[in-house]
């Protein structure tokens, strides 16, 4: 080997400067997207989270009540607290049942005792759809499926409320 010092030139020494620092300000570019695109899948999701829906476990009789709540929804950097119901009652053996008051075949609302030609069921007014007291679509009418059921849990005499589950078409 030479003992000959290699030395940098001018031109070399600004392609490794000009190349260092445009290394920089492309990372420094790239770390905003990135942390954009990381961010929303290492936040924890509440999506499944139970919700005390204001009504005690005392309060429940077997006629269907209908209960309001909020929920706190977050859209990216957008807040919002959409509102929920639920219709409630507790069966024959005394088990709480909530049902969602979504009609399977178009989405109106049901309301129980609705109509005066069907007492204790549930009716959806847009294209007279029925349901037993239990959710279950009544044959020969327009929905096609069950009226989905709430995760629910009681909590110190407290009922919470999370997402509806399909049902199976009866």
């Amino acid at each position: 080997m030479s003992d000959k010092k290699h030395q940098v030139t001018r031109r070399q020494f600004l392609n490794y400067t000009l190349t260092g620092v445009g290394g920089f300000m492309a990372a420094g570019l790239l770390v905003s997207p990135i942390r954009m695109a990381i961010d929303p899948v290492l936040k924890e999701s509440s999506s499944g989270d139970l919700v005390n829906v204001g009504i005690s476990v005392d309060e429940i009789t077997d006629v269907p009540q209908r209960v309001d709540w909020t929920v706190e929804q977050v859209d990216g950097w957008y807040k919002s607290e959409p509102s929920r119901s639920a219709w409630v009652y507790k069966d024959e053996n005394g088990e709480i049942v909530a049902l969602s008051p979504i009609c399977t075949h178009l989405g109106c609302v049901v309301s129980w005792e609705g109509s005066e030609e069907h007492p204790n069921r549930f009716y959806c007014p847009c294209h007279d759809g029925l349901y037993e007291k239990d959710g279950t679509n009544v044959p020969g009418t327009p929905p096609l499926t069950p009226l989905a059921v709430y995760e629910q849990e009681v909590r110190d005499g407290i009922l919470f409320l999370g997402n509806p589950i399909d049902r199976k078409g009866a």
